[in-house]
């Protein structure tokens, strides 16, 4: 039987082989939309064996079918943020402890122990809207430290500016999570130094700004926060994982996790390290909906379970989490 808390015990490449194939068996037997485009390729499904040979499902499927497990009710669901309001991605949870369960265990690999800090949030597209998988991870966040700080800013950058220069003059530990364009907003008109806080950005620019590369964003913040700790988040209301960037815009998954690069011109061939396709993404915690997506996102693969984002495909929606041109 299938035990999706197995997941997080992954430590090998050959226990997440094992498991990913065990997962698109059971996905293909009680995912009827996923088992609909897997026939559509005319696959036998008992002569996959590696995870390479799993066919991705193309995210734009998320806008058009309700994909979720055939035995269960979604608990909740999480909707993309895109710069319409037409056709937009629903994600349906049929767990919600699993995703609870991977907030923390992704964080505490990165950051440590997430009781420690206080957090605040600079999330004005997310804030605006319902059903945003991102203000879901940071209020979990909030929940496991339960300091009386937290707290979200919406446009009010003075109370934002007010409350961070307090907490460094009492040396506390902040994570501050940003949409990009606000966070140069915010840097443009209240620069400040910040030796406590941990930047993490994330959302890209929304179609609010230029778009810059990632490189030009980090160089900005840096200089006016006067602080190299300022570190990236990639997920989409897709995933229920979350990979870190905190150096050099090289990101990390979680062993749940893995990022295939494939050629642009034949979606069913991979591409060498170092080389840039588009991304495909194997999310384990999606055991109840989908883990295994193409997205329209273009990448590299860095090794050692790292990527980098290079930006989006042509004529793909401006969404997701830090999606910036690199």
């Amino acid at each position: 039987m299938l035990k999706s808390f197995d997941i997080f015990s992954i430590n090998s490449e050959a226990a997440f082989n094992s498991l990913a194939i065990e997962i698109f068996l059971y996905q293909y037997d009680n995912n009827l939309v996923y088992r609909r485009f897997v026939d559509l390729l005319s696959l036998d499904c008992k002569k996959i064996h590696n995870y390479r040979q799993i066919p991705f499902l193309p995210i734009e499927f998320f806008k058009t079918n309700k994909i979720i497990d055939k035995h269960f009710s979604p608990e909740l669901y999480f909707q993309s943020s895109g710069t319409t309001s037409d056709n937009l991605s629903k994600h349906y949870i049929a767990n919600e402890a699993i995703y609870k369960k991977s907030i923390l265990k992704s964080f505490s690999m990165f950051f440590g122990d997430p009781s420690e800090y206080i957090y605040l949030g600079l999330l004005p597209s997310y804030l605006e809207r319902n059903n945003s998988s991102l203000i879901y991870m940071v209020d979990h966040l909030m929940k496991q430290s339960n300091k009386v700080e937290n707290g979200y800013y919406l446009h009010n950058f003075n109370e934002l500016y007010l409350i961070l220069n307090r907490l460094e003059k009492e040396n506390k530990k902040v994570i501050l999570f940003g949409v990009s364009y606000a966070l140069l907003d915010f840097a443009s008109s209240y620069p400040i130094d910040l030796n406590n806080t941990i930047i993490i950005e994330t959302g890209g620019m929304k179609g609010r700004k230029v778009e810059i590369t990632k490189d030009e964003l980090l160089s900005k913040l840096k200089f006016s926060f006067q602080t190299d700790k300022i570190y990236s988040e990639y997920s989409m209301t897709e995933l229920l994982s979350q990979a870190y960037s905190l150096s050099n815009n090289i990101y990390q998954c979680p062993p749940w996790m893995k990022i295939l690069i494939r050629d642009v011109d034949d979606p069913f061939e991979y591409v060498e390290a170092h080389r840039s396709g588009g991304v495909n993404i194997i999310d384990l915690v999606n055991i109840y909906s989908c883990s295994f997506i193409s997205t329209q996102d273009i990448g590299k693969d860095e090794g050692n379970n790292c990527f980098k984002i290079l930006g989006r495909m042509d004529n793909s929606d401006i969404r997701g989490c830090s999606l910036l041109l690199l």
